[in-house]
């Protein structure tokens, strides 16, 4: 295991009293919810190291009791006692600071843009995309966060062609950004009288909400129109122009929004162009840092069968870390912890791998 960065456990405490110190001084309400923010992010991390060197201190004091010639026997036993018990438990406090310290992902804490497509399959593909929706929106409500829509494109027999959503709460890209990638689907559709089972697949991606400090958009690098939006049926949803596509000039990304309001329209749509350009940058850094390597969950890559979702046999199978469930049902209700606790482990154990390779 790599060793713990003590400057950094310094320096992060140090940081710690500061914010402490800065909040009871009763600063502007703009500052003090940064500041309350970042506390509430150091407080769990900088509790733990506290706890390790308190733990550390307690060992060095019962091993220079034994050492001391003077220490009565009865004490001395008591000190053999404890010493692999504080043991065992400094070494477990090692490895969740470990995990604690690891470098963080700047985006982990924001709110995120879930993009679901449906890809091979027609109909069925669509009838996919909307249930993996419902379950990424029962796993938000189980999570306290919010889900709001931001453009759909509704499948012929139901479900989705395609689905633009938000879902704001803190720390939700961290807990949503594994699911990036194809979802392939088995099952045997309603329509299909011999009982056959049908693949399909839907393509899911998850980018951080990017913040104007995040992303600039310059005016000069974008193209706005307006058409007319169409409801369903073919209905015009009003009579005014009020449909929004934008396109980013030097990307070539187009990004289109059609509810009834031409000014929400407009917003929507720059919040999920800013998040695919903040996700490109991302993503360009990230392959400069790993050049050499390629991480087996994140890797981003969209094009990646990432899991299958097996109805006949109710079973889930996540192709990255060979994590196969018996709860297909649970899971599509939402109950997805244990599939996103198990790649977060995955990714941490990978980090800690590599810190411990470069040390």
């Amino acid at each position: 295991m790599a060793k713990l960065p003590v400057e950094k456990m310094r320096e992060l405490e140090r940081r710690f009293g500061e914010i402490e110190a800065r909040m009871s001084a009763g600063p502007a309400p703009d500052v003090y919810v940064k500041l309350a923010s970042e506390y509430s992010e150091l407080e769990p991390v900088v509790k733990k190291i506290r706890e390790y060197e308190k733990g550390v201190s307690e060992l060095a004091d019962l091993k220079a009791l034994l050492a001391d010639k003077a220490t009565d026997r009865e004490m001395r036993e008591l000190a053999e006692l404890e010493i692999p018990e504080l043991e065992e438990q400094i070494e477990a406090l090692e490895q969740e600071m470990q995990i604690l310290l690891l470098p963080k992902d700047a985006a982990d804490e924001k709110s995120a843009i879930l993009e679901i497509r449906a890809g091979t399959g027609g109909s069925e593909a669509a009838l996919f995309a909307g249930d993996l929706f419902r379950m990424y929106e029962r796993f938000a409500a189980a999570h306290g966060w919010k889900v709001e829509i931001l453009s759909a494109s509704e499948g012929e027999a139901g479900g989705y062609k395609e689905i633009i959503a938000t879902i704001s709460g803190r720390g939700v890209f961290s807990k949503l950004k594994f699911e990036s990638g194809v979802h392939r689907v088995q099952r045997v559709p309603e329509t299909e009288a011999s009982g056959r089972i049908h693949t399909s697949a839907a393509t899911v991606a998850v980018l951080p909400e990017a913040e104007d400090i995040d992303i600039e958009v310059r005016p000069e690098d974008i193209r706005i129109d307006t058409m007319r939006a169409s409801g369903a049926g073919g209905q015009h949803v009003n009579t005014t122009d009020s449909a929004v596509r934008i396109t980013h000039l030097p990307t070539g990304i187009i990004v289109t929004s059609s509810e009834k309001s031409q000014h929400q329209n407009r917003a929507k749509a720059m919040q999920v162009l800013k998040a695919r350009l903040y996700d490109i940058e991302r993503q360009r850094a990230e392959s400069e840092r790993s050049a050499d390597r390629k991480s087996q969950v994140g890797s981003g890559d969209r094009s990646e069968r990432i899991r299958t979702y097996n109805f006949p046999q109710g079973r889930l199978t996540d192709h990255r870390i060979n994590l196969t469930l018996y709860k297909l049902d649970r899971v599509m209700e939402g109950d997805l912890d244990e599939v996103v606790d198990a790649l977060i482990s995955d990714y941490q154990a990978g980090q800690l791998a590599q810190l411990g390779a470069q040390g």
